[in-house]
């Protein structure tokens, strides 16, 4: 059994004049939400065993802070513009090609992360699957399992085991 955990980036500062989207910094609620679902993964037993992030600030401070409260501040993370600026096909690719992952976490962006998990969901838990369907929040996590290699996963193939809000907590 393979695992796929989809962590849409936390909360955001809006661009300031002169500022790109792509270095909006996280709010402190953010920072808060994101150590919150870090905390979650820690305590539901989904650590990952690899991690690629969005070169985005907001991801990588969403990373930052989760990681902290995962226990995992040492770990190297695997930075790519690719989840900054790909569609939800682009993300799958990514997943596709992650060799050797057993349980990987993808820290990254609306809509692609609720893109990709409905896509890959082809059941699960019916709470989750209930939450999931009212969107993907901020910090939101979505935790799936798979019967093959995360190489190997197509849509419809996953099954969605956990999703998590900071709201849950």
């Amino acid at each position: 059994m393979t695992q796929l955990y989809l962590l849409r980036h936390a909360k955001a500062e809006w661009a300031m004049p002169g500022t790109s989207d792509f270095d909006r910094p996280l709010k402190q609620r953010g920072k808060r939400n994101a150590e919150i679902i870090g905390s979650t993964m820690r305590q539901s037993g989904f650590v990952p065993d690899r991690v690629i992030c969005s070169t985005a600030k907001r991801a990588l401070e969403t990373w930052e802070a989760a990681s902290s409260a995962l226990g995992a501040e040492s770990w190297s993370v695997e930075l790519t513009e690719t989840l900054y600026g790909t569609d939800a096909a682009g993300y799958l690719r990514v997943v596709n090609e992650a060799y050797g992952a057993e349980r990987l976490l993808l820290v990254g962006h609306n809509p692609m992360m609720e893109d990709v998990a409905f896509a890959l969901a082809g059941g699960g838990d019916e709470d989750a699957l209930r939450r999931l369907d009212h969107g993907f929040p901020t910090a939101g996590l979505a935790a799936l399992e798979f019967d093959v290699p995360l190489t190997e996963i197509r849509p419809g193939q996953g099954t969605l085991l956990a999703f998590f809000a900071p709201s849950d907590a």
